[in-house]
């Protein structure tokens, strides 16, 4: 599959610069529905998405390098996430859009759910993958996660490769793809997004979330098991489980589940 040629802007918020991409649908009426807004995990560079804007070739797809991650500028001090949320809602400003389907991924989860609570009418709906409700959470294999939180993954490529399955526990079949795409986080990058999260949890707000949410959970997540999926389902009014075949990455991994789960989800009437 050839990737879809995302357009790429660069937005200060505060005092950094933010690397943001665009990538815009091929339907007609693209521009005129909601875009999807996606949070990333944790040290993930935003070229990691392609993929998904290929598999979701009729909407509109907006996502952003964290600090310190990618194309983005450094943040010169530790920060929280309703400190990330205040600079998304910045970007978007600088974008011109108002509102926004909002999806995250696993470590993005977290920030996705900060974001939708802490401004509600910029965010639609809410798509929650292989992520949880923060420090209170069912923790997954304890060799995955130590092999997780190692920013050796993102520079040797052949520790990435040889621990791909125990780390996300997904088909070998996108390994290849998956680490050509990597660019390295900064260390203190990487260790301001560990931190970010540090007694961080959604628990208290997640019954006042007003958005539809749809939330996904691989059967084989060895970071982030399927039963946190069910507590954030559980915890939220308006939502829907999804368990999808696959590990951590089952977006990638299995476009084929889960790609339809997520656009029937989009496409109901609010």
């Amino acid at each position: 599959m050839t990737d879809t040629v995302p357009e790429i802007r660069h937005v200060t918020s505060g005092r950094i610069r933010f690397k943001t991409a665009i990538w815009h649908g091929a339907d007609e009426d693209a521009g005129e529905s909601v875009p999807l807004l996606v949070f990333n995990g944790i040290g993930a560079n935003l070229e990691l998405l392609a993929p998904l804007a290929d598999h979701l070739p009729g909407r509109t797809i907006i996502a952003f390098d964290a600090p310190g991650v990618g194309g983005s500028e450094d943040s010169s001090l530790p920060y929280r996430p309703w400190m990330l949320a205040r600079h998304v809602r910045n970007i978007l400003d600088d974008l011109d859009i108002e509102m926004v389907d909002a999806m995250g991924i696993s470590w993005g989860g977290a920030m996705a759910q900060q974001f939708a609570f802490q401004y509600p009418k910029r965010a639609r709906r809410l798509v929650l993958v292989a992520t949880s409700a923060g420090v209170l959470m069912v923790p997954g294999r304890l060799g995955s996660i130590a092999k997780m939180v190692n920013p050796r993954r993102y520079v040797d490529p052949s520790f990435m490769l040889k621990n791909f399955t125990k780390l996300y526990g997904d088909d070998m079949r996108i390994a290849d793809d998956h680490t050509s795409r990597l660019t390295a986080p900064t260390l203190r990058s990487y260790l301001y997004q560990l931190t970010a999260g540090a007694g961080w949890t959604s628990v208290p707000f997640l019954p006042f979330l007003k958005q539809p949410t749809l939330v996904m959970s691989g059967d084989r997540d060895s970071i982030v098991p399927a039963v946190n999926g069910r507590l954030l389902a559980r915890l939220i009014p308006n939502s829907q489980m999804e368990i999808i075949e696959g590990g951590h990455l089952f977006l990638l991994s299995n476009p084929e589940a889960a790609i339809p789960k997520v656009q029937e989800f989009l496409e109901q009437a609010v």
